[in-house]
């Protein structure tokens, strides 16, 4: 059985179109994409038709990641403050985006298994883990953070949502996470996807990194508006693409609660992260 499973296109339609036709070459049986298709880049309406097709043509199989929730929650849920609404702009922009096709990002399973030729060879895929979307595994969290948090007896273990491909082991489970197809975050620009292929019962799998067309994507950020209508926290999003690293959680860290306390402008602690982080 031959099973390719992608995450976290973010919304990044040249790395989705080449990731979808190197997994198409390799005819797999199941395809599984593992949350976060949207919001996060320029592109969401293009990537969610791309995908839904492939689902009622193909049998590509969905699972909900935290940004679909989240765009699911701003099409229910309108800002409560003008600060939320600056904070929150970029997502509210997407929703506007694929405001008419919501119902194709409805229903998504949080968690989907499946198992090859034995019963015994159970895979577990989610976009985090059992203690939600939003908790991912990553080299830096620790055994004891993740016990309890996973499925119990499956042959493997697979994740998403952190951006960074890994492999590691707890307790004779192997985890797996995919990384990303369109917003890495390990300082390898190329994007990744899963392939698994169960034999007798075990699994084995590879990480596929590949190139795709960074300056058609930079031009889809800079001509769909997402850069300029997104808000302040679109140009930290932005910059997260284009250096393949993390860059968020420490504009959090040294500026959101002054921005919540009314301490400091949102556009302004945005300028002066990236003007002294070296970014602009």
């Amino acid at each position: 059985m031959k099973v390719a499973i992608f995450s976290d296109v973010q919304a990044n339609l040249p790395a989705m179109e080449v990731a979808v036709e190197r997994i198409l070459d390799w005819n797999p049986d199941l395809v599984v994409m593992d949350g976060d298709l949207v919001n996060r880049g320029p592109s969401s309406l293009a990537c969610v038709e791309l995908f839904d097709e492939l689902r009622r043509t193909r049998g590509w199989l969905p699972v909900k990641g935290n940004h679909e929730a989240w765009i699911l929650r701003c099409s229910r849920e309108p800002p409560r403050t003008e600060l939320e609404g600056q904070m929150r702009r970029f997502a509210d922009w997407t929703y506007e985006q694929v405001r008419e096709r919501l119902a194709a990002l409805e229903g998504w399973p949080d968690h989907l298994c499946f198992h090859g030729e034995r019963d015994s060879s159970w895979v577990h895929v989610t976009h985090g883990t059992m203690a939600g979307n939003r908790f991912g595994i990553s080299a830096g969290v620790s055994d004891e953070e993740i016990r309890g948090n996973l499925p119990v007896d499956v042959a493997l273990f697979v994740t998403a949502h952190t951006h960074r491909p890994l492999h590691r082991e707890l307790d004779g489970t192997p985890i797996l996470n995919v990384g990303s197809v369109g917003s890495p975050f390990d300082g390898d620009m190329r994007g990744s996807y899963a392939l698994l292929e169960e034999r007798r019962g075990r699994w084995t799998w590879e990480i596929v990194r590949f190139d795709y067309d960074r300056a058609r994507a930079e031009r889809d950020f800079r001509d769909s508006g997402f850069i300029e209508e997104g808000g302040p926290l679109a140009r930290i999003l932005f910059e997260e693409w284009r250096q393949a690293r993390l860059l968020m959680p420490y504009w959090r860290r040294g500026f959101e609660p002054a921005v919540l306390a009314g301490e400091r402008d949102l556009a302004g602690s945005v300028e002066e992260f990236l003007r002294d982080s070296g970014h602009v």
